[in-house]
């Protein structure tokens, strides 16, 4: 075989998969921001718009997992990697703003790998959530949620592996830094719930001419 003829076989091998990339990169665009309008709406409090959103990014997930299914160097990278973690955790904020069984990596239709990191992402929307709920001075639905956001940072914890298997630590990491700064807007904010009542408690006793 001449090389030229050897030339024309990678160039058009390496035609096909160039087509293919800019086609995966357009469905992970389209992932990452359906997923992020479906984390939106379930701040908003709108379960219905979400769970419409969501199914459009499933439906893009599992259009791009067939589209690369033969091309696994393509498959394994890190924009389809990031792509599926937005995904994941859309859909497990979803499942927890509805009280839904969480959706398995299989029944999500990604690798396990991205799965996991997806759930370190999740504790970030969980903090966000929880804010809002102490915005609203909702403090024992806020503090619910941190307790959530342990236990999946306790489950997250007892994932140990090498990084080029799954680089977790990194996720395990920012949890971490998260869940303390979470626990610190908690106990200020009922820090100052109990002073308010307190103050409430003092000025309806003088009104009365009483001491507190």
């Amino acid at each position: 075989m001449e090389l030229k003829e050897i030339i024309a076989e990678i160039r058009e091998v390496l035609d096909e998969k160039d087509s293919l990339r800019e086609e995966a990169l357009k469905l992970t665009r389209e992932i990452v921001r359906i997923s992020g309008d479906t984390v939106k709406a379930l701040h908003r409090g709108d379960a219905e718009t979400a769970r419409e959103r969501l199914k459009t990014a499933r439906q893009k997930v599992g259009e791009l997992g067939e589209k690369l299914k033969d091309h696994p160097d393509l498959y394994y990278t890190g924009y389809v990697q990031s792509a599926h973690q937005e995904f994941v955790e859309a859909s497990l904020f979803f499942a927890y703003m509805t009280g839904e069984g969480f959706p398995s990596p299989g029944e999500l239709g990604v690798p396990h790998a991205d799965y996991a990191l997806g759930i370190g992402d999740l504790i970030g929307e969980l903090r966000r959530h929880s804010l809002l709920l102490l915005l609203d001075g909702r403090l024992e639905e806020a503090e619910k949620t941190y307790r959530f956001m342990e236990s999946v940072y306790e489950e997250l914890m007892t994932l140990e592996y090498p990084k080029g298997l799954v680089n977790v630590r990194v996720k395990q990491d920012q949890a971490r830094g998260i869940l303390e700064r979470t626990l610190e807007d908690l106990t200020r904010a009922k820090l100052n719930a109990r002073l308010e009542s307190r103050l409430k408690r003092a000025v309806e006793a003088l009104k009365m001419g009483k001491p507190e």
